[in-house]
């Protein structure tokens, strides 16, 4: 018999309350179940004592018997340091733009660094014409030494 550590829901009608129970996988979410081991109120603030409660010690005992946690439950039992974190890969491909959007951002990257790089040359030659400007030329010098 597989055991799974879940959320049975209880509670009115938008306003959700959950006990934390051992469970045969066949049973249903909310029908039979064999132990109780602790509550979750979704309602109460994050830091509230009353919002996830445990028998850390039964806990301990189903996962040492085979129990095998929800994903909802196995990062809550995370948290309470009761089992290993679970990794999630993050998405490679789906959280990246297409390939229009992608050549898209790509030219416009392309296009402020040639800008950048026009103003700089602007810069540049105007800062080497005032330079040019402000020295007096050799051959004024020379005529005016005469």
């Amino acid at each position: 018999m597989s055991l799974k550590i879940r959320l049975a829901r209880a509670g009115a009608k938008k306003h959700p309350f959950y006990r934390v129970v051992i469970a045969d996988a066949r049973s249903p979410r909310d029908g039979r179940f064999i132990e109780k081991v602790g509550t979750y109120n979704p309602m109460v603030p994050q830091d509230h004592a009353e919002r996830f409660t445990l028998d850390e010690e039964r806990v301990k005992y189903w996962l040492a018997n085979g129990a095998q946690a929800t994903d909802r439950l196995s990062r809550m039992l995370a948290d309470k340091g009761l089992v290993k974190a679970q990794v999630r890969p993050e998405q490679t491909k789906q959280s990246q733009p297409k390939a229009k959007a992608q050549q898209r951002l790509k030219d416009q990257a392309d296009a402020a660094e040639a800008a950048a790089a026009k103003a700089a040359a602007e810069v540049a030659a105007a800062a080497a014409a005032a330079e040019a400007a402000a020295a007096p030329a050799p051959e004024a010098a020379a005529e005016a030494g005469e």
